[in-house]
């Protein structure tokens, strides 16, 4: 059976491989697509969701916008990293399919209906700030019973950050939200910078993927060259870390990552280490467990996992 998934997304040059992965493989269902702010402003994000799902043939997918901004705080973006419009290249342009639109309900409405309407029980998978999530849970709390894991991309468990030297971006962007999430009782599992970090992109492997020689692979190259190239002039390192795609790979096979199961809360209001996720990874302070942190990875299989998923799209 399908695990049957919500993508929620900022698309961002690693969300757009994590959808393209999630749109591959044989045992994943996208039910919809939701876009909040993060990577880029939601007017970009959502039109980036457009782009990639239009390029990779995969118009049947629904994509629904959501937040244009954090809980309480002003949105902070990251276009250091993805550029002005989140989605960069130096590649070709991406031509939208025009009968491909936003959908008009709003995404946390989506999230809200779609729980309630699927027979089994739905994976979250949020790979940019938590906010729509969060909003969820916040405007109809009954949606956990329906919600089999919330598996996000966020955090920074026992290594520094990289928006802040505490924090991570995701988490950064939208502290409440994130312990919102964590708070909900249900299973979480996140993929901090502790495991992303050991996933990491480099020109052999971007060459190896792109030698698939069809358009999704293309683009993935395009997209890898200028994620890597604004890698190695703000973080000052040869190779990139794909964050998002560890979401949809550990959906794929749970194998492939390890970790331990912690409790986790987020720093909301100082100036100083707001975003950071304060791991209990020694059970020192008596909290609960509330999420499987992930901190090992098996990337030669992961990346043997997405070149064969990625030949199989346009």
């Amino acid at each position: 059976m399908k695990k049957k998934i919500i993508l929620d997304c900022d698309p961002g040059h690693d969300d757009a491989v994590a959808i393209m992965l999630a749109a591959a493989h044989d045992s994943i269902e996208i039910i919809g697509i939701t876009c909040v702010a993060g990577n880029a402003t939601l007017s970009n994000t959502k039109l980036n969701a457009l782009k990639i799902c239009s390029l990779i043939g995969k118009t049947n997918i629904p994509i629904y916008a959501g937040s244009d901004k954090p809980l309480h705080y002003d949105l902070v973006t990251a276009e250091h990293v993805h550029g002005k419009s989140g989605l960069d290249t130096d590649g070709d342009i991406i031509n939208l399919n025009p009968d491909y639109k936003i959908q008009e309900m709003n995404a946390v409405d989506f999230i809200i209906k779609t729980c309630h309407e699927q027979i089994e029980p739905i994976y979250l998978c949020p790979i940019g700030p938590l906010t729509n999530i969060a909003m969820a849970l916040e405007k109809d709390p009954s949606i956990t019973k329906n919600i089999k894991e919330i598996i996000f991309m966020g955090g920074a468990a026992m290594c520094l950050g990289n928006i802040t030297p505490s924090a991570e971006f995701n988490i950064y962007v939208d502290p409440h939200a994130a312990n919102i999430v964590l708070n909900a009782g249900i299973e979480i599992v996140m993929f901090g910078l502790d495991v992303t970090h050991k996933v990491m992109i480099n020109d052999k492997i971007i060459n190896d993927i792109k030698s698939n020689n069809n358009k999704s692979s293309i683009f993935f190259a395009d997209l890898m060259n200028f994620y890597s190239k604004t890698h190695r002039k703000v973080f000052d390192i040869d190779e990139s870390p794909l964050h998002d795609p560890c979401v949809i790979g550990y959906l794929i096979d749970e194998k492939l990552f390890d970790g331990k199961y912690v409790n986790v809360k987020v720093e909301e209001k100082s100036t100083l280490t707001r975003g950071e996720t304060v791991t209990d990874w020694m059970s020192v302070t008596g909290r609960k467990p509330n999420c499987h942190v992930m901190v090992h990875a098996d990337h030669k299989k992961f990346f043997n996992i997405l070149k064969n998923e990625l030949k199989k799209l346009n």
